[in-house]
């Protein structure tokens, strides 16, 4: 009798249909391009070519300023089909085809608020699409070269702006129930932002260093730098991505047994196989490849650094790049709750949930504090044994 009771009470899992796939795949994609772009410029590019050689930084600046002006077209064209789904999620099986009409789409931004909300969620969706937009034309205007002379103003003035584009679609429509439902939001975010910032800077890095033919003989410390600084913001974004996936996850998974026994789960292992493959590979770079540039930079090895650092290292993001598109692949699947599939109960926080938590980010803080302590004895270890 109790069996039958779970049994009725559980929710199916529903395969996502294709264009709910890939609208809700590109509209982060074209995040990852915008947020990540101009977070990598802002923290990593702009600082590492202030005392470059001139010609070099001429030539990064220039590919910088194009994939800049390329993610705002990204982000453009994906929050158009993004709004669309919203539409067709939010109609009575409305196709995703009419969706796409503009009428359609400014009568669903101009619908008024439900009972009991403070703010209609058209109204969040129309602000959020007009910073969309400003930040898409702000970046795409990277393409007109008199404007392409204030990247670097532009850029930090996007950053912003890319940003808002997320936060603002999560404002709440009505007040969230409980501090549950706020670390819910709060955490979401943080894992959409660290995830597209580690994503977008990767991708950003690989295409700078497609320009190696054009650089001078010099340029391997302008790329030691380079991956310096970006290792920095990449180990960041694990620690968030880490601590906000596992909040997420013990929110919708019950038990270790769901990630196979139901659709959400099987999703969700699949993307954290893939995030565990973006793991090994910042380990390998982190733990290999940044000593041994080390090393190269202080003996003033300018062949070994230039191969180290613009064949090598590219090399490696590149399949990190891949495995991160593979993540954004997975995520349209990941849709409902396992602990719903299962009939199992909804998960509530306490003291010892929250104590667990804070373990966890002292034990993240010190074992990133670690690597990259390990990190750089390994490099003063092949020094000497140089």
């Amino acid at each position: 009798m109790h069996a039958a009771s779970l049994a009725a009470t559980a929710t199916p899992y529903v395969l996502p249909p294709l264009w709910r796939v890939l609208t809700k795949a590109g509209y982060f994609l074209g995040l990852s391009a915008a947020i990540g772009t101009t977070v990598t410029y802002a923290t990593t590019v702009r600082p590492a070519l202030r005392g470059a050689d001139p010609d070099d930084s001429r030539v990064l600046r220039a590919r910088a300023a194009t994939c800049l002006a390329v993610s705002g077209v990204v982000l453009l064209v994906a929050g158009y089909f993004q709004l669309a789904a919203r539409l067709a999620r939010a109609g009575e099986g409305m196709p995703f085809g009419d969706a796409l009409a503009p009428g359609r789409l400014w009568d669903y931004l101009q619908a008024p608020a439900a009972k009991g909300a403070w703010i209609a969620q058209g109204t969040v969706h129309l602000v959020q699409n007009a910073v969309l937009a400003v930040t898409a034309v702000l970046l795409a205007a990277l393409f007109v070269p008199a404007v392409r002379r204030h990247v670097d103003a532009i850029a930090l003035t996007a950053l912003p702006a890319a940003l808002a584009v997320t936060l603002i679609a999560a404002v709440p429509t009505t007040t969230p129930a409980g501090l549950d439902r706020w670390l819910d939001l709060l955490l979401d975010q943080a894992h959409i932002v660290s995830g597209t910032v580690w994503l977008g800077g990767l991708a950003l890095l690989v295409a700078l260093a497609g320009t190696r033919g054009r650089l001078g003989t010099g340029a391997g410390l302008l790329w030691a730098d380079l991956w310096r600084r970006f290792s920095l913001v990449a180990m960041v974004c694990v620690a968030a991505v880490t601590v906000s996936g596992l909040w997420l996850s013990w929110k919708h998974v019950g038990a270790v047994s769901q990630l196979w026994t139901t659709g959400y789960g099987l999703a969700l292992l699949v993307k954290v196989l893939l995030v565990l493959g973006l793991v090994t590979a910042g380990a390998f770079n982190q733990f290999w490849l940044m000593p041994r540039i080390a090393h190269a930079r202080r003996a003033d090895d300018t062949s070994s650094l230039l191969h180290l650092t613009l064949r090598h290292f590219p090399k490696v993001v590149w399949g990190e790049v891949a495995l991160g598109v593979a993540v954004l692949a997975v995520v349209p699947f990941i849709t409902g709750s396992a602990r719903a599939e299962a009939a199992d109960a909804k998960a509530v926080s306490s003291g010892t949930v929250f104590a667990a938590g804070a373990a966890l980010v002292l034990a993240l803080g010190v074992s990133l504090y670690a690597t990259a302590k390990a990190s750089d004895a390994l490099a003063r270890r092949q020094g000497a044994t140089a």
